[in-house]
């Protein structure tokens, strides 16, 4: 009997978390952890938004230049922290990552102006872009390619997991605390990611692989490498895949509960409601997504749900006024369709470079991605002014367009092993 066949019997659902190792489930651990309080700390702002918007009075495009400029700037913090990776390694980098967006989430809540607000929600976003990339690739390496595709997908499903504990945060403080108080409180929380840095530190190191290959590579983290010979196209339709896929996904996390709450007359408790509902869509989503890039393949299950995703956003944003119970029902869907395809960004990016470059191209990609549909969130607040917030969140399906475009460029790597 095969390796494979006897992780397979011995685990049986869970044969791809056994064929970690221990110190391979101790990554996954830190990885999931950190991921998922990324989300969490992100997440406060836009379930804040409409707090701080009445507190400094602001406009929906200056609203919406709050989560851009944090998407802008994790762009950088992404970049900077793949090159990190590839040079001091995975662990150190997700330690430092998650150790700042831990800091400035919390200074947030001390902002005493829109102006300082926005500087700190910034610097968080150096944080923020970067964890991912960290984490993700210090887990795919302890990965065999059979299961590479589902057990990343498990550490993207944190994510759900982080947003579904802003959501009870939030419904909690909001319910409890005056609003002008409540929106400075949720974003203090924000503390409690600091205390995994403390778990990564003692139990989690580099998988033995990716520290032989590193080694001293000259070529290790440089920006020039991921666009030199057959990378080059590489890494500009990968970046394409990212931008489409973030662009879409970003217009709902952002808008979303303004939209349940300003043109849907939604209570904060409704609002929560239907963002819990969003978000088991979403988990649910993450971890079928993950199978289903294992089982089809990269390409097949990242153009399958682009196509879902921009269905569902124009379903779920043109209802017609006082029929909430449909939007209801395309709630579920829509968080499943959005979140099951980043299921296969983490093993799909990973396995496009070699180990000396991993970290690089990973974060280079998929932060830049995040930077462009950055601007989908920004568009979609200065479009809301005249058309409505659910009218321009329609420019959202436009991402997922974007993307299957990209997917014509880029190769199938289902169970390769990685280089």
């Amino acid at each position: 009997m095969s390796t494979t066949d006897t992780d397979t019997a011995r685990g049986g659902p869970l044969a791809w978390f056994h064929s970690l190792g221990r110190d391979g489930k101790r990554a996954f651990v830190g990885a999931f952890g950190g991921y998922g309080l990324d989300a969490y700390d992100f997440q406060v702002l836009p379930l804040a938004l409409f707090a701080i918007t009445a507190h400094f009075g602001l406009t929906t495009g200056q609203a919406g230049l709050l989560n851009t400029v944090t998407l802008v700037v994790s762009a950088l913090g992404g970049a900077i922290a793949g090159v990190l990776a590839d040079r001091v390694g995975r662990v150190r980098t997700l330690m430092v990552t998650v150790a700042t967006y831990a800091v400035f989430t919390v200074l947030c809540g001390f902002a005493t102006s829109y102006e300082t607000l926005l500087v700190f929600r910034a610097l968080q976003g150096l944080g923020f872009g970067g964890e991912w990339a960290a984490g993700a690739i210090l887990v795919a390496e302890y990965c065999k390619p059979r299961y590479r595709g589902r057990t990343v997908a498990f550490i993207q499903s944190s994510w759900a997991v982080g947003w579904g504990l802003s959501v009870v945060v939030y419904t909690a403080v909001f319910s409890f605390l005056p609003q002008d108080v409540a929106w400075r409180v949720l974003f203090w929380t924000g503390a409690i990611p600091a205390l995994l840095v403390f778990y990564v530190r003692r139990n989690v190191k580099d998988a033995p692989k990716a520290e032989r290959a590193l080694g001293a590579n000259p070529r290790k983290g440089s920006f020039g490498a991921v666009f030199r010979g057959g990378l080059g196209r590489t890494t500009l339709f990968a970046a394409l895949l990212a931008t489409g896929v973030q662009g879409g996904y970003y217009t709902l996390a952002v808008w979303v509960p303004t939209f349940l709450k300003t043109e849907r007359g939604l209570s904060v408790v409704g609002t929560g409601g239907y963002l819990a509902l969003l978000i088991g869509g979403a988990f649910t989503g993450y971890v079928t997504g993950g199978y289903l890039t294992d089982l089809l393949g990269r390409k097949r299950t990242f153009t399958l749900f682009a196509v879902l995703s921009a269905i569902l956003i124009v379903l779920f944003t043109q209802v017609p006024p006082g029929a909430n119970g449909l939007i209801l029902l395309v709630t579920f869907p829509l968080g499943f369709t959005t979140s099951a395809i980043f299921s296969g960004f983490g093993s799909f990016l990973a396995e496009l470079y070699p180990t000396e470059l991993r970290g690089t191209g990973q974060g280079l990609t998929y932060n830049f991605g995040r930077a462009v549909g950055a601007s989908f969130p920004a568009l979609v607040g200065f479009l809301a002014d005249g058309i409505g917030v659910g009218g321009a969140m329609i420019f959202g399906a436009l991402g997922y367009g974007i993307a299957v475009v990209a997917l014509l460029g880029l190769p199938e790597t289902k169970g390769v092993e990685l280089r």
